[in-house]
């Protein structure tokens, strides 16, 4: 391991020798409103989970899908940028963070929504981590005689938990290994191969991850855990996240084409969710589980209103 640190660290000392500062204020503006932002737009979706104590309507494979993606963009971005990294041996502490800043709100999206996931565990449903189901018997079968198992569900989830830190590990190992031993992706034809490969990867991820959740959201015809506020906020802010990407040095299309479309899906996301909310809201459903609210907290019935049936299943 001491080798490996030493090793980077002098990797870190060859600084290219055209590193110079460059300043741009309305994009130095626009990234750090976009770091504050983005920060912001995630407070309801973990207060919403953690208030309610359940992160019931989240589909386990739209999280897997969405950490993949951002822990692969993420690493997709520091390979890019491996150079402006470097250079921070030779610039100012403020140069330094202007020219990260791609790399903080990219590495932000990251944590904000492994955040969720981590939640996602901690409040999943209790009733829903175990299944109860008869013993295989000659005998007439009696309610004492029920078994708890892991549930499928909950079976699944831990499984993509896995999944997910095995590729954290696996794309942390490989990029340490190439820029150390081979080289950034300036200097090497491989390292650039493996950057190019981790957005496309994050791309290919982010452009599936919202139908899982679409899907999920669409059967339960309920919001569930998920945060209209957080996605109002994040939604229209995807154009101005884009841009700021889009122009950093050092950066292609493969490190934003994954929130252009991302922005896009969520846009849907949020579409159905306003939908459902405001189609709860008239009928007396719970906007977390499609269940009936008692009398109190509904509006009382009136010819305008549909009969209860089937509706909500």
């Amino acid at each position: 391991m001491n080798i490996l640190l030493n090793s980077l660290s002098s990797l870190s000392l060859k600084s290219p020798s055209t590193c110079e500062a460059h300043h741009d204020a309305s994009a130095l503006y626009i990234s750090i409103f976009l770091c504050l932002g983005l920060v912001i737009s995630y407070l309801p979706q973990h207060y919403r989970i953690i208030a309610n104590k359940t992160s019931e309507g989240f589909s386990s494979w739209f999280l897997l899908l969405g950490v993949v993606s951002s822990t692969s963009s993420f690493f997709n971005i520091i390979l890019l940028q491996w150079n402006a990294i470097a250079c921070c041996r030779s610039l100012s502490t403020g140069s330094c963070l202007e020219s990260l800043m791609g790399v903080f709100q990219i590495g932000l999206q990251w944590a904000m929504f492994s955040l969720v996931f981590i939640l996602f565990l901690v409040y999943f449903p209790e009733d829903r981590k175990r299944t109860l189901h008869r013993p295989s018997s000659l005998h007439l079968d009696i309610p004492s005689t029920l078994t708890a198992t892991i549930s499928e569900e909950w079976k699944i989830s831990l499984v993509i938990t896995a999944l997910c830190l095995g590729h954290l590990a696996i794309s942390f190992m490989v990029s340490l290994l190439l820029l150390i031993f081979v080289g950034g992706p300036d200097e090497s034809q491989l390292t650039n191969l493996w950057a190019g490969f981790l957005g496309i990867i994050s791309m290919l991820l982010a452009a599936m991850q919202y139908f899982p959740q679409i899907w999920k959201t669409w059967k339960r015809k309920s919001v569930g855990a998920l945060s209209i506020p957080m996605m109002m906020l994040q939604t229209p802010g995807t154009a101005l996240f884009v841009y700021s990407l889009m122009v950093r040095p050092g950066t292609n299309w493969t490190a934003w084409i994954t929130y252009m479309v991302t922005g896009i899906l969520q846009g849907t996301l949020l579409t159905l969710c306003i939908v459902w909310h405001f189609r709860n809201k008239k009928l007396g459903f719970d906007d977390l589980d499609g269940s009936v609210l008692p009398p109190t907290q509904r509006h009382l019935p009136d010819e305008n209103t549909r009969l209860l049936g089937d509706d909500r299943l």
